[in-house]
């Protein structure tokens, strides 16, 4: 929950670090609150930076209010929406609203990207890979082959603590026995320019879920160009 509208300059000055004719070769996606997609993508489109959602209703519409529908997204130039992020399923969100919220997407025409992550008493317990199999398996519509995973460990996000090299290529090998060899699978929690390239050098980690580094276009850029 950050930002205004005069952050639509933010593409510009992303691009301007890094040009879009030199990055060819990897998608930049922001995803802003709600109010500010429409002016994003606008200012995002001639740069190659693709725009999305942080959350959707799972109806296309009706007495839902406060509430956005993933068509409502779609029309305001979104091609991304994030589902499951750590923060919603906190407040509540389950596997079943994340499936629901994940065919909404399918339907709008939107890819989901599907958030899972295990808390620090579940991997303590030696849970993780078991907990991460099952979010998978209950916030996956099935047949849906369009789709983005975000691996983010719950004990790791703005906290600064990030899981060891070990540890991520572990949880990303196990997550690509499940979904298969063309779903991209992100890491996200505390990613940032200075541990960027050790984790996306990781072998299964397609890119990363990036929060509060993401403010800053000098740090994203880094990020970015971390991937090549």
């Amino acid at each position: 929950m950050n930002g205004a509208q005069a952050w639509s300059v933010k593409p510009a000055g992303f691009d301007r670090i890094y040009a879009a004719q030199d990055r060819a070769h990897i998608d930049v996606l922001i995803c802003p609150p709600f109010p500010f997609i429409r002016e994003l993508f606008t200012s995002a489109g001639g740069r190659s930076i693709f725009v999305g959602g942080q959350d959707c209703h799972a109806n296309e519409k009706g007495a839902h209010t406060g509430e956005v529908s993933a068509e409502m997204l779609a029309d305001c130039g979104a091609s991304f929406v994030i589902l499951g992020h750590s923060e919603r399923r906190a407040a509540g969100e389950t596997d079943v609203d994340i499936l629901d919220k994940a065919k909404a997407a399918q339907r709008a025409g939107i890819i989901p990207i599907i958030c899972v992550g295990e808390t620090l008493d579940q991997r303590e317990a030696g849970h993780a890979e078991m907990v991460v199999q099952s979010q998978i398996d209950g916030s996956v519509p099935e047949g849906l082959t369009d789709y983005v995973i975000a691996y983010e460990p719950v004990w790791a996000i703005g906290t600064g603590k990030v899981a060891g090299i070990e540890d991520i290529k572990a949880m990303h090998a196990h997550i690509r026995s499940l979904s298969g060899n063309t779903v991209r699978i992100l890491y996200g929690g505390s990613v940032k320019p200075s541990n960027a390239a050790d984790i996306l050098g990781v072998p299964n980690v397609d890119g990363a879920l990036v929060g509060g580094a993401s403010l800053d276009m000098a740090d994203l850029a880094a990020i970015a160009k971390a991937a090549g």
